[in-house]
């Protein structure tokens, strides 16, 4: 004879119905304007990462005259390095925001709650150049996302939010 084992009642989370760390109908003051900032924010971060790339370039090519060359190989490496490293220590870092989205009160923080690591921020900074440069129409996605998430955010597992 066979005898059939029960399993165990499941405890802990159930993911096919998961909760919302933050949830845009208890507590919409999170996403209220989120939208306008980020993009407001994506402008100044622009100029500082232009900025910051134009530093970069110089002194590749100084360290290009002094290698005899050899450094200029990083030309074009720089913008991924700075853009990419930029959204990493500021992201990541213990503001949880870049420059201009701290200028625009908003935060980052992971789905569930927690802070954002540099190589989450690094990865959504990486998915959203990729939806922008190869699709860009896809970033009108949070328009219609209630916690007003791109769909590179939702990819990373991070939300944009006002500062609480």
């Amino acid at each position: 004879m066979s005898e059939q084992k029960t399993l165990p009642p499941r405890s802990g989370a159930d993911l096919a119905s998961p909760s919302l760390s933050y949830d845009p109908v208890t507590q919409p003051q999170l996403f209220d304007g989120v939208i306008g900032k980020r993009f407001v924010a994506f402008l100044i971060d622009a100029v500082i990462i232009s900025l910051l790339w134009l530093l970069a370039v110089f002194v590749v090519a100084i360290l290009g005259i002094v290698t005899l060359g050899l450094a200029w190989l990083l030309f074009g490496a720089i913008f991924p390095i700075v853009g990419l490293g930029y959204n990493a220590l500021t992201i990541g870092g213990p503001n949880s925001a870049t420059i201009g989205q701290r200028m625009m009160g908003l935060e980052w923080r992971t789905w569930f709650g927690g802070k954002v690591s540099p190589l989450v921020a690094a990865f959504h900074a990486l998915l959203f150049w990729f939806s922008f440069v190869i699709f860009f129409p896809i970033l009108l996605w949070c328009l219609f996302d209630p916690q007003k998430r791109c769909l590179h955010d939702i990819f990373a597992g991070v939300v944009a939010m006002n500062r609480r």
